[in-house]
């Protein structure tokens, strides 16, 4: 059973820039994504940084863009979470509107220098609750919202296991995705990406990518970011044109 706690908490939230956008933003995007990603302290400060930086070069890059523009309202609203501790998630960047080069580079740039929270341990489980929580109080609507888990290990420590917080999550309409980031020895050859299938993925059209490493990680997330903006029909051809192109420049 989810924790009536968790239930009914807000995320605390490292700055409120999404209230401010609302006015002229409109009521509706097309998709609501949470980006939440390992910070657990198996992650050094290199390994963090190629991270963040992975991330920023995904979000702000032209066949990202290009599969946002593809949609009906050619708009994304983008939240960072970091994860580690058990009942420890941490919203680290709040709701921002993507629909063009510059509000793209503007999430990059807040992705990339949001102060790292404080983390241990992998509660894979407790962020997903919390990403969910943060979806139920975005201030736009979407018919589609997803959960991007990023990690490099699997669930340990949750309060509430993550498969069951999954459950949850499908269960609210909201699509968990995986990003299986295998540079443990003890985690390579797809058994990380296994684990991530098994505990994590749900919901309708749910996956889960691989990157080798974490040098890996901005073309993972690259791929990963066109998957999930274009997986409705009336984006998929042109945004799927675009995600190649963009990705033989890599």
């Amino acid at each position: 059973m989810i924790p009536r706690r968790a239930l009914l908490a807000t995320p605390a939230l490292a700055a409120a820039p999404a209230r401010a956008q609302m006015g002229a933003a409109g009521a509706a995007v097309d998709l609501l994504l949470v980006l939440a990603v390992d910070a657990s302290g198996s992650i050094d400060a290199d390994e963090f940084a190629l991270q963040r930086e992975g991330i920023a070069e995904a979000i702000a890059h032209p066949a990202v863009l290009a599969a946002i523009r593809s949609r009906p309202r050619g708009a994304i609203g983008v939240a960072m979470v970091e994860w580690g501790s058990p009942g420890g998630a941490a919203t680290v960047v709040d709701w921002l509107r993507v629909s063009d080069a510059a509000s793209a580079q503007a999430a990059a740039e807040a992705m990339r220098d949001a102060p790292r929270s404080r983390q241990s341990y992998n509660a894979i489980g407790d962020a997903i609750l919390h990403a969910t929580a943060l979806i139920a109080g975005a201030p736009w609507r979407a018919e589609e919202r997803t959960i991007d888990v990023s990690g490099d290990g699997p669930d340990i420590r949750s309060l509430t296991p993550a498969a069951e917080a999954r459950d949850y999550a499908v269960a609210q309409g909201i699509v968990v995705n995986g990003l299986a980031i295998e540079a443990s020895s003890a985690w390579r050859d797809g058994r990380l990406a296994a684990a991530y299938e098994r505990d994590v993925m749900g919901g309708p059209g749910a996956f889960v990518m691989r990157a080798e490493d974490r040098r890996d990680f901005a073309r993972a997330m690259r791929a990963k970011l066109i998957r999930e903006v274009a997986l409705h029909p009336a984006g998929a051809q042109s945004a799927q044109d675009a995600g190649k192109a963009g990705l033989a420049r890599g």
